[in-house]
C-alpha cells in the first residue's frame, strides 16, 4: 500500500501491522508529535516522556499485529501509550524497591565488615601484648588450626602446656577487654 495524506490511520495501522514500512512512517509522522505531548503529559518531565515515547514506537511494530480496529487508530495509540506508561513506573517502582533494600543490604555489609576490621585491630593489638610463646601457640591452634597434640609437636613441648598456654591466653585476653569495658 503506498500512503497518501488520505489514507486513513486504520488502513495505514493494518499494513503497517503486515509489514508495510511505508504505511508505519507514516502513522509515525501523523502522530509521533502527539504522542509525545501526550507521554509529557503522563509523565510531567521531558526525558521521561522522550523515553517513553520511544519506547512505545520501538515496540509499535509489534503491538500493531494486535490492532482490530474496533477503535479509531488514535484511541488505540492512547491506550497503548497509558499501559506503557503504568508500565514503566512499575518497573521505576521496583527498581526503587530493589535499590532501596539494596542499600540497606549495603550498608549492614559494611557496617559488619567495619565491625570485623575492628575486631581483627584489637584482637592484633592484644595478641601484640603477648609474650612470643604463647603469641606463637596461639598463631598454631588458632590461626592454623592445628589441634593441641600438633601444635605441641611443632613447638617442641607437652600437649598439657598448649592446653595451659591457650588458657592463660583466654584468660589475659578476658582481663584486657574487661579493663577497656571500665574504661
Amino acid at each position: 500500500m503506498k500512503p497518501s495524506d488520505e489514507s486513513s490511520d486504520e488502513a495505514l495501522a493494518r499494513a503497517a501491522a503486515g509489514g508495510d514500512r511505508a504505511a508505519f512512517s507514516a502513522l509515525l509522522a501523523r502522530h509521533y508529535d502527539r504522542l509525545f505531548a501526550f507521554c509529557f503529559r503522563l509523565t510531567g518531565a521531558r526525558d521521561r516522556a522522550e523515553d517513553l515515547t520511544q519506547d512505545i514506537c520501538a515496540a509499535l511494530p509489534a503491538k500493531l499485529a494486535g490492532f482490530r480496529g474496533e477503535a479509531r487508530f488514535t484511541t488505540w495509540l492512547y491506550r497503548v501509550a497509558v499501559n506503557a506508561a503504568h508500565d514503566a513506573r512499575r518497573r521505576a517502582a521496583t527498581r526503587a524497591r530493589a535499590a532501596e533494600g539494596w542499600g540497606e543490604w549495603e550498608i549492614n555489609r559494611r557496617a559488619a565488615e567495619a565491625e570485623a576490621r575492628e575486631g581483627r585491630s584489637w584482637l592484633e593489638a592484644a595478641m601484640a601484648t603477648l609474650t612470643p610463646e604463647l603469641s606463637d601457640t596461639v598463631a598454631l591452634v588458632l590461626g592454623e588450626g592445628l589441634r593441641q597434640a600438633e601444635a605441641a609437636e611443632v613447638l617442641g613441648i607437652s600437649e598439657g602446656t598448649v592446653a595451659w598456654r591457650m588458657s592463660e591466653v583466654k584468660k589475659r585476653l578476658r582481663a584486657l577487654r574487661e579493663k577497656e569495658a571500665e574504661a
